[in-house]
Formats: structure tokens, sequence, C-alpha cells
């Protein structure tokens, strides 16, 4: 059977306006994350984490003949499902219903990130510094962050257990306003591989999977 022309690679479905830049900001990145120039639609839920989890399905049911894979990207936290559900048993719940709506099991991934997307941007890259505006300042970021009288950073951790209010925390105190912009730009610029993050890992393999190139520079 041949495939209707126009056809494109990817429709993203993410819960905000900060998942969606991300989203656009990762995928510009074809040589790092080792996958060929991929042509995809972006679209915001109106109803965030749990309309994205309620209705993926019948959102994304038209684009499943114009699209040929599907991403749906939300937070484990704020998504209603928290005392129910993890954050897999989401996404397996979101894949089946993807595909009682009309798309094939290979076409449709979820990715359902725990706690929230601000995990994706804490690693020790000192990128994350030079985006924040944080290089050269002391103390220096992860300093700030260890500090007992915000305990956002505790020894060993890699990232803050509340990745969300530790970004909102060091936006204040450098006078920064938060914007999906930021998200992009981390996005962009902080190393793919130094992202310990479990969805994360997932979103890349995903992304290799689909649609792999022949080389990759990390």
């Amino acid at each position: 059977m041949t495939e209707p022309q126009g056809i494109k690679d990817l429709v993203v479905l993410a819960a905000c306006k900060d998942g969606e830049y991300a989203m656009r900001g990762i995928l510009s990145r074809e040589r790092s994350l080792g996958i060929r120039p991929i042509v995809a639609d972006y679209y915001v839920h109106p109803e965030h984490d749990c309309g994205v989890f309620k209705e993926a399905h019948s959102f994304l049911r038209p684009f499943c003949r114009t699209h040929r894979h599907a991403l749906v990207l939300l937070d484990w936290e704020g998504s209603g499902q928290e005392k129910r559900l993890t954050a897999s048993q989401m996404e397996q719940n979101i894949a089946e219903r993807l595909q009682s709506s009309g798309w094939a099991v290979e076409q449709v991934t979820a990715i359902a990130i725990c706690p929230e997307l601000e995990a994706w941007a804490w690693s020790d890259s000192p990128q994350v510094d030079a985006v924040l505006g944080w290089t050269n300042r002391l103390p220096s970021l992860r300093s700030w962050l260890s500090d007992p009288a915000r305990a956002f950073l505790f020894p060993g951790q890699v990232k803050p257990a509340r990745p969300k209010e530790a970004l909102n925390a060091a936006l204040r105190e450098l006078r920064r306003p938060r914007s999906s912009s930021l998200y992009r730009e981390l996005a962009e610029n902080v190393s793919l591989a130094r992202c310990a993050d479990p969805a994360f890992a997932k979103l890349r393999r995903v992304l290799r999977d689909l649609f792999g190139a022949t080389s990759s520079q990390t």
C-alpha cells in the first residue's frame, strides 16, 4: 500500500508550552540524538496534564492518517493519576488508548516525566548555569541549591527532588522571568548525554529507533 504524499514524520502532543518548546529544542539536535532530520508538528492540550492523560487518543485520532508517529509528553505530577498509577502505567494506558483509536502499536510513544518536565533541566553540565545566567556567580548554582536554608539538592543527588521549585527559585534569585523559551534554550544547549532522567533516556532510545541516523555526536 502506497503511503499518502505529504505525510509527516511525527506529531507531538504536550501538556504545556514549556513541554512543546523543550521538544522543539531537543528535536533540533539531530546529530546529538543520532537521528535524521524529521518533520514534526506540535500541539499543546488546553487542559494540560489531566487533558493529555484523558484525551490524547481522541485529540490525536485525526493525525494517524497524516503522520507516521505520535509522541505524547506529560508530567506524572499534576496529571491527577499520582495516587492511582505509576508513570510507566500512565504511559501504557495512554499508548493502549492511542492504539484503540487507530494508531498502530509501533507508531505511538507516551512519555510521563516523574515528577515533572523540569527534571530534564537539571544535569551536571555547566551549560545549565550558562543558560540560566549563573556563570561566574558565587556561590555556584549547585552550592546555592545545596544550602540547608533551601535544601533543594542533597549530597549524592544529580538533580533536585523538587525540580520545578528549584528552577523557579533560581530564576527568582536571578530576577529572571520564567518563560517557555528558557526550556527550548536549555534543550538546545545542555548536553543530552548528561541527562540521567529515565523518561529522557526512553525518549532518546525511541527517537533513535524510529529516526536513527548512521552516525551520532553527543
